[in-house]
Parts: C-alpha cells; sequence; structure tokens
C-alpha cells in the first residue's frame, strides 16, 4: 500500500523540472527582435522633402523685387514736362515811374536771393544811367560787362537784341512810341528764362503779350 503513492510523487516531479527549463528557453526568443529597427526607414525621408520647400519660396520673392525696376524710365518723362514758358508779372507804373519801379523790383529780386548775374533790365524809353555810363567807354567795355555775367546788365532797344538769356527780365515802358514796346516785350519775353517783369501800362502789356494782368 505505502508504494503506490510513492509512484505519482515521482511522475509528479519528473515533469516539473522538464517544463520550467522549456518555458525559460522560449523566453530569450522574443529579445533578439527588436521593435525600433523597422523605425529606422523613415528616418531618411522625413528632412528630404521638407527642407528644399523653402527656397522655392525665395524665388518669387526675388521676381516681386524686380517689378519696380519699370518704374525708373518713367522720371525722363517727368524731366520733358519741366520746360515752360516764364511767367508773367506787370508791376502797374506811368512812363515817369516806370524806371523807379523797374529798379525797386530789381533790389527786391536780390533781396531774395536771385544773383545780380541772373537779371536783365531793358529800357523802352530813355538809357539807364548805367548803360549810359558804360557806354560812355564804348561797346567793348559795355558788352565785356554783359560777357562777365556777375553784375545786373541794363539795355536800351538798340542794345537789347544781342543780350542773351537771364532767368529774370524787368522791362521798364518809361517812354518810346507803341511801336517800340511791341517790338521790346516780345524780345524780352524770349530772353526771360523764368519770369518777366513789366513795369508800364498794364492794358498796353496785355494787348502786346496777350498775357492777364
Amino acid at each position: 500500500m505505502p508504494l503506490i503513492p510513492e509512484e505519482p510523487q515521482i511522475h509528479e516531479s519528473a515533469q516539473g523540472p522538464r517544463a520550467t527549463p522549456a518555458s525559460g528557453r522560449t523566453a530569450p526568443t522574443p529579445r533578439p527582435v527588436p521593435g525600433p529597427r523597422p523605425v529606422a526607414p523613415p528616418r531618411p525621408g522625413r528632412p528630404g522633402p521638407l527642407r528644399p520647400t523653402p527656397p522655392a519660396q525665395r524665388a518669387p520673392r526675388d521676381t516681386a523685387a524686380g517689378k519696380p525696376g519699370p518704374s525708373g524710365p518713367a522720371t525722363p518723362a517727368a524731366s520733358g514736362t519741366a520746360s515752360a514758358s516764364p511767367q508773367i508779372q506787370v508791376i502797374p507804373a506811368s512812363a515817369e515811374g516806370a524806371l523807379d519801379a523797374a529798379e525797386e523790383a530789381v533790389d527786391m529780386l536780390l533781396d531774395s536771393g536771385r544773383a545780380p548775374g541772373d537779371v536783365l533790365v531793358i529800357t523802352t524809353g530813355e538809357q539807364h544811367p548805367w548803360a549810359a555810363h558804360e557806354l560812355s567807354f564804348g561797346e567793348t567795355a559795355y558788352w565785356a560787362q554783359h560777357d562777365a555775367g556777375d553784375d545786373v546788365f541794363y539795355a536800351d532797344p538798340a542794345h537789347a537784341g544781342r543780350a542773351a538769356t537771364r532767368a529774370v527780365v524787368v522791362v521798364a515802358i518809361n517812354g518810346g512810341s507803341d511801336a517800340v514796346a511791341a517790338q521790346v516785350l516780345p524780345l524780352a519775353l524770349t530772353r526771360a528764362g523764368a519770369l518777366l517783369i513789366v513795369c508800364g501800362d498794364p492794358q498796353q502789356t496785355n494787348s502786346v503779350l496777350g498775357a492777364g494782368v
């Protein structure tokens, strides 16, 4: 009787240790199979397509910078319109006071910053005292003063045609016939670069030049 229970204990102990080593051997097998290995291939693909995209955006910016270029040639068109006829200013004065009015106009021009060489004064009647004085030394000395261009120049109808263009021309209608004024005023307009000042009868100036007063 006691022999029978001992046999099943022997069989159980034999089966137990055999199963445990089998289970222990199977455990190390999953260890060499790591999960991070398949993750390696996607890494090179990530930075490749993303980095080349920003240079593609810089190219249109450069083209936009080139667009304002055509705005440059528009400036010469504006310079072409800069050429304009001189302004006309009329100072009412009688034949006796026209020369004094012209002298006052010259003083105002010089006080405002005009250079003396920018002003030409033309009389229709008697010569200006300065012109009479310079012509007393001969026309060579007279025109030398004109060519120097560093002072106000005075001319009468006989010499006005030889005078060069200056920025401002002042005409003193201090006598003379209407025919002389009709010749001097258009001539003075062609010699004035920016401004023509007429000291005399406004109606006479308006009839000759057609300028509103």
